[in-house]
């Protein structure tokens, strides 16, 4: 995936304002790395919750997106559970996962994992979530440039 055509792709604004990257988009998984910067951290230098909880929906969010055929989804259901925490200064790397892809309804397993550079193997689980959304919902044509740009970041 060349970073310059990727870099100029985005896909979550919110999540592009904070510095996410996106290294995976597809029905089956959605991946990406966060440096946690000091706008992401609380008072107390620890990764803000509410930026994991960002994360999660929005990467199971854009999965469910894919797997309901570009499709508009909705969240109805966020539950996240804070393991560990990152600090001002790590990455972390996300991976949003199907566990059931109906028609209806989606539910989406989202792990965010602390890395190290010297041993990228070694993860420690920051936090884990379930999202459920709504899926196959009318999609307004204004959103086909979305779609297109979706498309496009996960052919890269």
């Amino acid at each position: 995936m060349g970073d310059s055509t990727s870099s100029s792709i985005v896909v979550d604004e919110a999540l592009h304002l904070l510095g996410f990257k996106f290294t995976l988009i597809s029905p089956t998984k959605v991946t990406g790395r966060l440096s946690v910067a000091k706008h992401c951290c609380q008072p107390f230098k620890v990764l803000n919750g509410g930026v994991s909880a960002l994360i999660a929906e929005s990467t199971a969010s854009l999965g469910a997106y894919c797997a309901s055929g570009y499709k508009r989804v909705a969240g109805v259901q966020l539950s996240i559970n804070h393991i560990k925490p990152a600090m001002l200064g790590d990455e972390v790397q996300a991976e949003a996962v199907p566990i059931q892809v109906g028609r209806s309804i989606q539910v989406w397993e989202v792990k965010i994992w602390r890395t190290d550079s010297l041993t990228p193997y070694k993860k420690l689980l920051v936090s884990t979530s379930r999202v459920t959304l709504l899926s196959n919902l009318p999609t307004p044509s204004e959103m086909n440039s979305y779609a297109d740009a979706v498309k496009l970041f996960s052919k890269l």
